[in-house]
């Protein structure tokens, strides 16, 4: 099997434990067509279809600006950002001390091929929940504080 046929069955039995009885929120799933109607057709066999759908709007530069800039702190999981959030002394730990890393993956060379696999896969889901009316488009080029706002206007309907 693919991994995205894999992905659903694994993502399923996930959604049935204790700790999404209330809800759930999935980041970065589904990727494209197949798994979106795969999901859909396990949540509503669960009576439990999906009601919200969370597009953030973001033009590719910048996603690339954003992404290759970033600096983590492994153990922690502190992220820094070579122009938005910079550790005080460059590539360490304002807390530990201890070396940041960048991912291999964060660079504007690999996150371009990701942006074509995203229009060509992930991009068709946008009108696939606009058209069932849960899709929540949000601008998400706007300050952290403004694009929760956004979010939270959304869910509170």
């Amino acid at each position: 099997k693919q991994w995205y046929q894999r992905r659903v069955p694994i993502t399923a039995g996930n959604l049935q434990s204790e700790a999404c009885k209330l809800g759930f929120m999935l980041d970065g799933f589904p990727r494209n067509l197949v798994q979106a109607e795969k999901l859909d057709e396990y949540l509503v066999g669960q009576d439990e279809p999906l009601n919200n759908v969370v597009e953030f709007k973001v033009k590719d530069d910048i996603l690339v600006e954003r992404i290759s800039g970033r600096m983590i702190h492994q153990s922690s999981g502190r992220t820094y950002h070579e122009v938005f959030a910079p550790p005080k002394v460059e590539m360490t730990d304002d807390v530990t001390g201890e070396p940041l890393m960048k991912r291999p993956d964060d660079n504007p060379t690999v996150l371009s091929r990701r942006l074509d696999i995203y229009h060509e896969q992930t991009a068709p889901l946008i009108s696939f929940y606009e058209k069932k009316g849960i899709l929540r488009s949000v601008d998400a080029m706007q300050s952290p504080e403004k694009v929760f706002e956004d979010i939270s206007v959304h869910f509170k309907q």
